[in-house]
């Protein structure tokens, strides 16, 4: 396989930045300006000033012209303030007054009784109003690109959250109360976790597993061993515990931007233990997490040096058999390239496809769309061009600022003025175990996939031919989650749209990672599952949603009914890496892939 440098991350496959013509002439100053830009995103942690500048200028000239959409927002203007003269009059008089504003759901910011209370319930509904007000005003318009009418909310809605007055202690009164009870000490021990961040931030050490959290023994525990391993991942088999299994074995291909054990946490709700004790015999993928000399890693590398090289092997172990394949996040967008690549080359070695959480198109991708555009690409392309990857933190911050009234302030609220320490669990560990990525294929996803969409538009390409999804005939079983805020429900669901075979949607209430965890006995759990028949009419989302019927409990069990429907019956479990010769001097479960930082 051809191997491009971190200086030649232009086009392969049709994957990459659009090509400028064979006979361009070279820049031969470009790698200043790469340095120079380089430098300018280290210092504005990856954020592009000109993606950030072109939006406002989208939206203050289209505002400009539009003397009716001003009228309206003055308009606005007056009747919020009116509203909140009668608020403050009301609870002046002692009267029980309705507040005019509400946070949003997720908004859990205010819910201290104390914000009930004057002076604070007026200042919380004055925050509300110019939330409100600051919403309108950036609401779409005509000509305004509605990506920057999205980028405009967002951002406004990032300055607010900073002023916010659950921020500051004498605005908030959990902080007030809180410090009158302790004399003050919520301050010295506030002050205390501060130094800690700020110590932890400018090192970057990463900070072992928490008392009770340790990878290996307490989460990522269910018993294996690795089987087989390259540069790229380590393929762990796990450890049968029933005394016959399913004849056809699962593979578990998970996202690289995070560690694979989120599939695998505690006992109690790991994914990989529960297929295990209901006979199954699963393999899961443990990527390498890439340093610099890895920068020249490409999807096409994640798909034949990952998937099939896994394939490859676990037939190997498991002669004869088909494969049940399984793919979250990231990791589902490959498996599903993968699996439309080996469809039309006539290969026929997986029994079904499992996408969980996974996009195909990424037209609607959420809000991580808010941060792609060809500025925004561009300037994490140059970032990694210095480094080889991207970075851990790069890639933390933008997870959190999608959410950071919760991820961000609350949490700084939380440890800073109110004293308190930041409670571990299994999901909070995973989530801040996290991993590089190389440098040529971060690039080509956020261009190839996020940014140009080129796989569901026919424009993604593998050895020189173009990937179709339809050409996927193999059953497939695809979750989406109520509340993904990553991988939204109608994106995945978007799948129905690109392929024409036997397919059933399963929708589960949670979030992107919440909703995948949904063991059974997980309360408050609930899922729509649907079939579509092979070569069905397309039905939309909301007429899909409405036709399913709610189901109380987890899916997991669906899942599970789903695969052995399409498996043919029950055998002997095979050997632990089969016969492959020094697949036995390698580790145990988790291997050692995981514990690279």
């Amino acid at each position: 396989m051809t191997k491009l440098s971190p200086d030649k991350l232009s086009a392969e496959a049709g994957v990459c930045a659009a090509d400028t013509g064979k006979n361009a002439p070279p820049h031969p100053y470009e790698k200043l300006d790469r340095a120079t830009r380089a430098a300018l995103a280290r210092a504005t942690a990856g954020v592009s000033p000109h993606s950030i500048m072109a939006t406002w200028m989208d939206w203050a000239l289209h505002l400009g012209r539009s003397p009716g959409r001003q009228l309206e927002l003055t308009e606005r203007a007056a009747r919020d303030t009116a509203k909140l003269w009668v608020y403050a009059s009301e609870m002046a008089t002692g009267a029980r007054a309705a507040p005019p504003f509400q946070p949003r759901k997720q908004d859990h910011r205010f819910n201290a009784p104390g914000w009930q209370k004057a002076p604070f319930s007026l200042w919380q509904q004055a925050f509300l109003s110019a939330q409100d007000w600051w919403q309108a005003a950036t609401d779409e318009m005509p000509g305004i690109a509605p990506r920057d009418a999205e980028r405009a909310q967002f951002q406004v809605r990032q300055a607010l959250d900073l002023v916010s007055p659950s921020n500051f202690p004498w605005s908030n009164p959990e902080i007030i109360n809180r410090t009158f009870q302790t004399g003050g000490r919520n301050f010295m021990e506030g002050a205390a976790h501060f130094l800690e961040d700020v110590a932890h931030t400018i090192t970057q050490q990463h900070e072992p597993a928490p008392q009770g959290y340790e990878i290996g023994k307490d989460i990522a525990a269910t018993p294996g061993r690795v089987v087989y391993r390259n540069a790229l991942f380590e393929l762990i088999q796990y450890t049968p515990r029933t005394k016959r299994v399913q004849a056809e074995p699962i593979l578990f291909v998970p996202a690289w931007i995070m560690k694979y054990y989120v599939l695998d946490l505690s006992p109690e709700n790991s994914m990989v233990r529960y297929l295990v004790e209901q006979g199954f015999t699963v393999f899961m993928i443990s990527w390498v997490n890439p340093t610099a000399d890895q920068a020249d890693l490409s999807l096409e590398d994640y798909r034949l040096n990952g998937v099939i090289a896994a394939i490859e092997a676990i037939e190997k172990i498991v002669p004869g058999k088909k494969i049940h394949a399984n793919g979250y996040c990231l990791g589902g967008t490959l498996l599903a390239i993968a699996a439309a690549v080996m469809q039309r080359d006539g290969d026929d070695r997986l029994a079904s496809v499992t996408l969980m959480a996974a996009q195909v198109d990424f037209a609607e991708a959420g809000e991580l769309l808010l941060f792609i555009d060809d500025s925004q690409v561009a300037f994490v392309e140059d970032l990694m061009w210095l480094q080889g990857y991207l970075d851990r933190p790069q890639m933390t911050r933008t997870f959190t600022t999608i959410r950071a009234e919760d991820l961000i302030y609350a949490r700084a609220v939380r440890r800073y003025f109110l004293g308190e320490d930041d409670l571990p669990t299994d999901l909070t560990v995973w989530n801040n175990d996290t991993t590089r990525m190389p440098a040529r294929m971060h690039s080509e996803y956020l261009r190839g996939l996020f940014l140009e969409n080129r796989l569901s538009a026919g424009r993604f390409s593998v050895e020189g031919r173009v990937v179709a999804l339809k050409d996927i005939r193999v059953p497939m079983f695809v979750v989406g989650t109520e509340s993904d805020h990553i991988a939204p429900w109608r994106s995945v669901y978007k799948i129905r749209l690109f392929t024409d075979g036997d397919l059933t949607f399963v929708l589960t209430n949670g979030g992107h990672n919440g909703g995948i965890l949904s063991e059974p006995g997980h309360k408050h759990r609930h899922y729509r599952l649907g079939h579509r028949p092979a070569d069905a009419l397309y039905t939309s989302p909301d007429e899909w949603f409405e036709s399913a019927k709610e189901k109380q409990g987890s899916w997991w069990p669906a899942m599970v009914d789903w695969i052995k429907d399409r498996s043919s019956g029950e055998t002997a479990p095979p050997p632990m890496g089969g016969k492959r010769k020094g697949a036995e001097n390698l580790p145990k479960a988790p291997g050692s892939y995981i514990h690279q930082t």
